[in-house]
């Protein structure tokens, strides 16, 4: 009878352990869940910023380089876009590979001068 018990104890120990384990599995994902959502919402803060520099940045033509606004816009929108899609996941899917720009100087072009 006592094997029985200690048998029992044992399993019942194991059992929770293992749903201790799963608990804290789950835990994690639900944790990187919210992190990834305030991400989100500080990239969409971060390009209406961006947006609103670039209303105001009017490129200089004497100048021979300017800061590329559309460029860092795609790629925060890429960024954002690969965090919604690993939050919501329709099915398995290739992953883009693209790269991102990563270059955000671009050289201004001269002005043209009229030769009629």
């Amino acid at each position: 009878m006592l094997t029985t018990q200690t048998h029992l104890a044992t399993r019942c120990a194991a059992l929770a352990s293992l749903l201790a384990m799963a608990c804290i599995a789950q835990a994690a994902p639900q944790a990187q869940r919210q992190d990834l959502v305030t991400t989100q919402r500080q990239l969409e803060a971060l390009e209406r910023i961006v947006q609103q520099a670039a209303t105001f940045a009017a490129p200089d033509p004497n100048e021979r380089y300017h800061f590329d606004y559309p460029r860092l816009l795609a790629d925060l929108a890429r960024v954002r876009a690969g965090i919604e899609q690993f939050l919501t996941p329709s099915r398995a899917q290739p992953r883009d590979t693209d790269e991102l720009g990563g270059q955000y100087r671009a050289e201004s072009v001269p002005p043209q001068e009229d030769k009629s």
